[in-house]
């Protein structure tokens, strides 16, 4: 059932709560990158441009001491969203109370308010009933346009949910139309591209992929526990001992189902853990007892890149190799750079480093999709059921 989006709704001259996910990165109160703020616009635009009154809300970060309070205000983030829909944006520093209230009440016709970081309240991330229940009391309608916290049961979304008409917003339309649609019914061949760090966060992906995928190609840390369940000495290395026998067993799976795990080929190799390290390529057949790989070589980047060609729907989750230290992100941008450049092709990054590697390598334009939600994104590849969607109005 296709669920109910906000432009379905009748917004003027209503209040309406907008669940948005501005979950920024700061660093001394400043943003450092506002990709998320900037994915919001076109539902926020919308709204005000048709007459909604609008009342905005997110969390920022972990909240768990009084000194986190001072950090992980969104007072920058108010300032930020001002200037960039080139309006006024009144910031509430209250998350409840008559302050809040006053403010919701003066609220005028293609007005926006936003109030405190969501997780000033511990009932928030509990799903607290009558927490819930009170923001939703703030407003008329519902529009959820945060993905990125859509595997969550929280107050601010499902919470809301149980009081309102609630709609999603156009960014968590993307969302459900590319990530669900790879889950539903992708366009094939369909190459999955999964890098990071460990075996142990993508394992329900692997375990979904290889009943949908036709290839999984695997890079970034996580490669050296496959590597290693094949027989081959991996060094120093980063690897998961508990996970060998299961990445023998997702091999053999994959095989049986006739679903290609396509593995690197050659690695760079390293004997510390330092950009400044002195470096070489090598054969993944030789890796020596004192060395450990931080990337792929430029042989896995051109194997990767030939199976890539004639897919017809990628996804792309997780950096290559240590994307961080410019001598290690090799892989990641050669892997960026093969897939958007595919032609008849729906390409999707299911968030997280991969997603600010392509935004950084100038190359967001040139992807179907990018999803503002790591660990949201991962769970519905799995096939989950995400609370933050499942909340949402039918249509």
């Amino acid at each position: 059932m296709a669920k109910k989006i906000v432009d379905d709704l009748t917004v003027r001259g209503k209040r309406v709560l907008v669940r948005v996910d501005f979950n920024v990165p700061m660093q001394d109160g400043v943003i450092t990158n506002d990709n998320r703020i900037i994915a919001a616009l076109p539902t926020l635009k919308y709204l005000l441009e048709n007459g909604a009154r609008v009342i905005a809300f997110s969390h920022l970060g972990k909240v768990k001491t009084a000194e986190d309070k001072k950090s992980k205000s969104l007072k920058a983030v108010a300032k930020r969203l001002s200037e960039l829909l080139a309006k006024p944006v009144q910031f509430v520093a209250a998350t409840r109370g008559t302050q809040l209230e006053d403010a919701v009440a003066a609220l005028q016709d293609g007005e926006i308010l936003l109030f405190e970081n969501t997780r000033f309240e511990s009932g928030e991330t509990k799903n607290d009933a009558e927490l819930g229940s009170y923001w939703a009391g703030l407003g008329d309608l519902f529009v959820n346009d945060a993905f990125g916290t859509a595997h969550r049961s929280h107050a601010s979304n499902v919470g809301i949910a149980e009081h309102l008409e609630t709609a999603a917003g156009f960014l968590m339309e993307k969302e459900i139309k590319y990530i669900g649609g790879v889950v539903a019914a992708p366009q094939r061949p369909l190459v999955a591209i999964l890098g990071g760090a460990k075996v142990s966060d993508k394992i329900g992906v692997i375990e979904s992929l290889i009943d949908k995928a036709d290839k999984i190609l695997i890079g970034g840390g996580m490669m050296f526990t496959f590597l290693k369940a094949q027989g081959k000495a991996v060094g120093k290395s980063l690897l998961e001992e508990d996970k060998i026998d299961l990445a023998k067993t997702l091999l053999e799976k994959a095989a049986a189902s006739g679903v290609q795990i396509v593995l690197p080929i050659d690695v760079i190799l390293t004997k510390e853990f330092s950009n400044d390290a002195s470096s070489r390529t090598a054969s993944v057949d030789d890796i020596g007892a004192d060395e450990m790989g931080l990337d792929i070589g430029l042989e896995t980047i051109a194997l990767f890149s030939d199976q890539l060609k004639g897919a017809r729907t990628v996804v792309w989750n997780g950096p290559m190799g240590v994307f961080e230290m410019a001598n290690f992100a090799i892989g990641t941008i050669g892997v960026c750079k093969a897939i958007a450049t595919l032609e008849n092709c729906q390409t999707i990054i299911g968030g997280g480093d991969s997603a600010a590697a392509a935004i950084d390598l100038g190359f967001a334009e040139q992807f179907s999709h990018i999803s503002t939600g790591g660990g949201a994104s991962l769970e519905y590849l799995e096939g989950k059921t995400l609370p933050g969607i499942a909340a949402i109005d039918d249509k």
